[in-house]
C-alpha cells in the first residue's frame, strides 16, 4: 500500500511539472520595423507575443509593469522576440503566466527576486460619478494595445489596466478601485509634450489629457501617492537559446 502512494506521489509530481511548462516553445528574433506595436495576446492554451523585449515578457509572466523591472543587461530593454508557445493542457491565464515564468528561466536563463519598495506614483481610484466603464460582455481572455495616446483592451480587471497606466505614465499605479470584474476599455488622450505644442499654435486644438480622459470616459481618477511598490529585479538574463 505505502508503495502504491508513493508511486502516485511521483506520478502526481511529474504531470504538475509537465503541466507548468509549454508542450511547443518558438522564440525568433523580431523583424518588426523600429516603432511597430508590442503586445502579448494569449488564448485558451496558447501565446502569442510580437515583437516584445524580455521586460515585456516579465511583465506579462510575472503581473508588474515594466516601470517595476529593475536591473538586467542593457539587451534585456532593447531586442526585441517573437514567441509562439503552446500548453500540453487548456490553460487559461494564470496557468499560462506559470508556464511562461517556466520558459524564460529555461531559454534566457532568466533569474529574479522580488522587493518592495516606497515610490512616487498613482493610486488609481473611483471617481464621485462612479465607475461609467463598461463592463465585458463575456469572460472570454485579456487582450489589450496601448501607445503613448490610447489604451484599448477587452475584458481586463482594473488591476490590468492600473498595470497598463503605469506604462504610459512610467509611474507606478497601484489599484485602489476595491472593484471586481472584468471591462472593456477605450481611453484616448494628448500627452503633455503635444498639449504644450497645442498651446502654442492658434489652429491646434490641445486635447485632453490622460487625467481628465479617465474621469470622463471610466468614471476612474488617478492621485498622486507614495505607493507600496513590488519591483522585479533581474538577477542573472541570457540572449535566448536557439529554437
Amino acid at each position: 500500500m505505502r508503495l502504491l502512494w508513493w508511486m502516485a506521489a511521483i506520478t502526481a509530481t511529474a504531470c504538475a511539472q509537465s503541466i507548468a511548462t509549454f508542450e511547443v516553445a518558438s522564440i525568433k528574433p523580431s523583424n518588426d520595423p523600429p516603432g511597430s506595436a508590442s503586445f502579448v495576446n494569449t488564448e485558451t492554451g496558447r501565446v502569442h507575443a510580437q515583437n516584445v523585449t524580455l521586460k515585456r515578457c516579465i511583465r506579462s509572466a510575472y503581473g508588474v509593469p515594466e516601470s517595476q523591472i529593475a536591473g538586467g543587461p542593457k539587451w534585456a530593454d532593447e531586442d526585441r522576440y517573437v514567441i509562439d508557445a503552446k500548453a500540453p493542457i487548456a490553460a487559461g491565464d494564470s496557468e499560462l503566466s506559470v508556464m511562461m515564468q517556466s520558459l524564460l528561466a529555461d531559454r534566457f536563463k532568466l533569474t529574479i527576486h522580488r522587493e518592495t519598495r516606497m515610490l512616487p506614483g498613482y493610486a488609481l481610484v473611483v471617481s464621485k460619478t462612479g465607475v461609467t466603464a463598461k463592463r465585458s460582455a463575456s469572460d472570454g481572455p485579456s487582450i489589450g494595445n496601448s501607445s503613448r495616446t490610447m489604451i484599448d483592451a477587452q475584458s481586463c480587471t482594473m488591476n490590468q489596466l492600473a498595470m497598463k497606466l503605469s506604462e504610459v505614465l512610467h509611474l507606478p499605479v497601484a489599484d485602489a478601485t476595491a472593484v471586481a470584474g472584468k471591462f472593456d476599455f477605450h481611453l484616448e488622450w494628448t500627452p503633455e509634450d503635444t498639449q504644450a505644442k497645442a498651446a502654442g499654435s492658434i489652429a491646434a486644438e490641445p486635447g485632453i489629457s490622460i487625467f481628465a480622459a479617465l474621469q470622463e470616459k471610466l468614471g476612474l481618477k488617478l492621485e498622486a501617492h507614495k505607493v507600496p511598490t513590488e519591483v522585479v529585479v533581474i538577477d542573472r538574463a541570457e540572449k535566448p537559446s536557439e529554437n
